[in-house]
């Protein structure tokens, strides 16, 4: 299936924003701070089964993650190192979305980043606490949906997501959200599935296909599975579009080609080969306008 062979059955009616009472870069603490706000129908879903499949998730993709010391993106696992889409992260604030056991958010803690994350599942925060204790760091986690975060407008410098809550939100709703949170000048990131693998993926098929199977102007907006999470997509012209009136300018959209001897616990051999043909996953990288 779409989402499970992307994801392996992998994250979420309150929100609880939870953080850690420090100031971001203050003394350690793990204690709560609640903001309530209402879940969309379909981000109370994906809690749920978030929740449900967190340690099977973690379990089975833990490993490879660490492997690439956190700082790697998508399914292969391509390292920020060769892709540079971050770029220094020293001294800025940087908002992780759907950052599950925060891999990512540990290692740029560690490059000295202001580091928050944020998942809609509170079991993924669970993991990220342990990690987070393991590694010897600590930083704010917020138990919300990107949708609707509950942050301060103009908190960061930088929001991204690696596969993430990006992914599993509705874009009218997750883009205008990151845009309100980023400063002017500020870098969204992140990376996801691309139209033209969602074109060939045919309902409940395990594998991409080789000829068009969807419509492209419907077929390809919104991704319900049985026992999955609900996932969404758009058209190339109408990210652009949506991007632009969230205050976005579109600086890049990279590929991502994994190695002939890549290897993915979250996809197989035939998908590699696939991916190597057309691209399977890409990066949006769009920088919010200054102020005129």
């Amino acid at each position: 299936m779409r989402v499970a062979s992307a994801l392996s059955r992998p994250p979420w009616p309150t929100i609880k924003v939870r953080t850690g009472e420090q100031s971001r870069g203050g003394a350690d603490t793990p204690g709560p701070v609640s903001a309530e706000q209402p879940l969309t129908e379909h981000a109370a879903l994906n809690r749920r089964v978030w929740d449900e499949q967190s340690d099977a998730y973690q379990q089975r993709h833990g490993g490879q993650l660490e492997e690439s010391g956190g700082t790697a993106w998508g399914v292969w696992q391509i390292p920020e190192a060769e892709l540079g889409v971050l770029g220094d992260v020293a001294g800025r604030d940087v908002l992780e979305l759907g950052c599950g056991a925060a891999q990512w958010s540990i290692a740029l803690a560690a490059r000295g980043a202001r580091v928050t994350g944020l998942d809609n599942s509170a079991r993924q925060l669970e993991h990220a606490r342990e990690l987070m204790a393991a590694a010897g760091v600590d930083f704010p986690l917020v138990h919300a949906s990107a949708e609707a975060t509950g942050l301060p407008a103009q908190s960061f410098d930088v929001v991204f997501c690696d596969f993430g809550a990006m992914t599993f939100t509705d874009p009218h709703l997750s883009v205008p959200e990151a845009a309100r949170l980023l400063r002017p000048g500020g870098l969204l990131a992140f990376s996801a599935l691309t139209p033209i693998v969602d074109l060939v993926f045919p309902p409940g098929a395990e594998h991409p296909g080789e000829t068009l199977a969807v419509d492209y102007w419907e077929g390809i907006r919104r991704f319900e599975e049985p026992g999955e999470p609900i996932a969404f997509q758009l058209p190339y012209g109408e990210w652009i579009a949506l991007f632009r009136s969230s205050g976005f300018e579109v600086e890049d959209l990279i590929e991502l080609r994994p190695s002939a001897d890549s290897e993915s616990s979250y996809r197989s051999v035939e998908d590699r080969e696939w991916a190597r043909r057309w691209p399977m996953e890409h990066i949006w990288r769009v920088r919010r306008r200054g102020e005129d």
